[in-house]
């Protein structure tokens, strides 16, 4: 018989590791900001199982959801909400529970703004689905099943932009609720079949829309696409490292150990790793280099710590009972509180989007350095023409503006405030605004990169540069080598560009 040799090819592998990022089986408990975005980015129909011991339990809070209703107050079932909190809701007959619960959606779904982009909607019903079987909302099992369903066949709500400031993702969540109710607009682009309306009761509706699923998941996003272009800054940093002769002394091991916060020994071991020095690397052309190469693990290191924190806070919130008021089993019991505030979320991307902003100006640094003689031995701006030619000098500008935007979405959301519902609500978080910014971020970081790495690779051909094969980054220069057009006249370099942003992105490119 002959041997399947399918398995072993490269297609069959990455086949194979896709079917398992799209296995997917939810208990409330483990679902990582990371898994979150690996499913909703890896194409293929959704292999989802539901825990059936979480389904119990949401059955049984739900239970003592309504069984609590008949015999104390229970804000948002038995009352209006924010300012109508004192507001006695009618509980005679399920009709009446029932239209409370629709007018409480109705007026609650916004709906205004751009559409949000399909894969935050994605990840929202994946994240809300899963806060849910934690079993502290009292929703019905029935919306429970009605939402995994939709998962399940990739139906996706028609969700807008604008309605939430980190006190609760109300407009959002209202519309998500509507269209499981189906009275909202499903997306026809998906081509799934949304699944049969559900019956909302006055218990479902606050309890469905009292969560941050969307800033969490637009936040997990933003946190994995960071994932990739931190990796991604290096490898370029790593490519301009030999473009410009770089001293291996900044990236030593004794020096790191000597003052060990764990982001800059991990971006040093990586820059030794990626630039083949496990051995006694050779000296550098300068005693001390620029600041760009010099002081690139200390500058790093801070955002992969704060990176790595923001995970920590968004695997808490994905795997939280967060609704208010919160159903608990185990006392038979219900509790008013805060936790739709996330400030940890806000402050977290917050410091994350700062700690970003000062390795973007680096990148920008050693692009200074690249387009200079006397760091390269090239000639200025890596021109290679008639004298006078420009070679890259507008990728400066590019950067530049780049980053200006990305120092602009760098400012801290946190410093806002709003008072709201007649003043009952007099503090929000606003981490709905900085996970935006955060996306904003990592995509401007991208352009800033890929600037640099243009020049570099620039470099690395005009100085004939021979990287050992078996040193990582000769597999990265290759990849660039590819993309990226070998003239080197005066010419348009907007592809050029946007090749580099591609491998920036790209995390099987990053992750040597």
């Amino acid at each position: 018989m002959t041997p399947d040799r399918t398995a072993a090819t490269p297609r069959a592998s990455r086949r194979r590791r896709d079917n398992e990022r799209r296995a997917l089986r939810l208990d409330g408990t483990s679902l990582s900001a990371r898994r979150v975005a690996s499913v909703v980015r890896t194409a293929g129909p959704l292999d989802l199982q539901t825990d059936h011991a979480a389904l119990a339990r949401v059955e049984r809070a739900a239970r003592l959801g309504s069984e609590l209703s008949t015999r104390r107050t229970v804000y948002g079932r038995t009352t209006g909400v924010g300012g109508n909190r004192d507001e006695v809701v009618h509980r005679e007959g399920t009709a009446g529970r029932t239209s409370h619960g629709l007018r409480l959606l109705r007026s609650h779904s916004g709906g205004a703004g751009e559409r949000l982009a399909p894969e935050i909607v994605d990840a929202a019903l994946l994240v809300r689905l899963n806060q849910l079987l934690t079993a502290h909302s009292g929703v019905s099992p029935d919306l429970v099943l009605a939402l995994a369903e939709a998962v399940r066949r990739g139906a996706r709500p028609v969700v807008h932009r604008l309605g939430a400031i980190g006190t609760g993702d109300l407009a959002p969540l209202a519309q998500i609720a509507l269209a499981l109710a189906g009275e909202g607009a499903w997306d026809p682009a998906t081509g799934a079949d949304p699944p049969d309306p559900v019956t909302i009761d006055a218990g479902d509706a606050l309890a469905f829309v009292s969560s941050n699923a969307v800033t969490i998941a637009e936040a997990a996003l933003a946190a994995a696409t960071l994932d990739v272009v931190l990796a991604s800054s290096e490898v370029v940093t790593a490519l301009s490292y030999r473009a410009l002769g770089g001293s291996p002394e900044a990236y030593a091991e004794p020096v790191h150990r000597a003052r060990p916060h764990p982001g800059q020994v991990r971006c040093a071991a990586r820059m030794r790793h990626l630039l083949g020095m496990e051995g006694t690397p050779p000296p550098g052309r300068r005693l001390q280099d620029p600041f760009g190469l010099r002081a690139f693990p200390q500058v790093n290191g801070p955002a992969l710590d704060a990176l790595e924190a923001v995970h920590r806070v968004l695997d808490i919130e994905i795997n939280a009972g967060a609704e208010n008021p919160m159903i608990v089993l185990s006392v038979d019991d219900a509790y008013h509180h805060a936790h739709f505030h996330t400030a940890y979320v806000a402050s977290g991307l917050d410091h994350t989007r700062a700690c970003v902003h000062g390795v973007a100006e680096l990148s920008v640094a050693r692009l200074g350095d690249l387009v200079e003689p006397e760091q390269t031995g090239l000639r200025a701006f890596l021109a290679d023409g008639p004298p006078g030619s420009s070679g890259v000098m507008i990728l400066e500008y590019i950067g530049h503006d780049a980053l200006a935007a990305l120092r602009q979405a760098a400012l801290p959301a946190t410093l806002g405030n709003a008072v709201v519902s007649r003043g009952l609500e007099d503090h929000a978080s606003f981490s709905t605004q900085s996970a935006r910014a955060t996306t904003d971020v990592a995509v401007a970081y991208a352009h800033v990169l890929a600037c640099e790495l243009v020049a570099a690779v620039r470099a690395l051909r005009q100085a004939a540069a021979e990287i050992d094969p078996a040193v990582p980054i000769a597999d990265a220069l290759s990849r660039a080598c590819d993309v990226l057009d070998p003239r080197t006249d005066d010419r348009p370099l907007a592809e050029d560009v946007a090749a580099a942003t591609s491998l920036v992105l790209d995390p099987t490119w990053s992750h040597l």
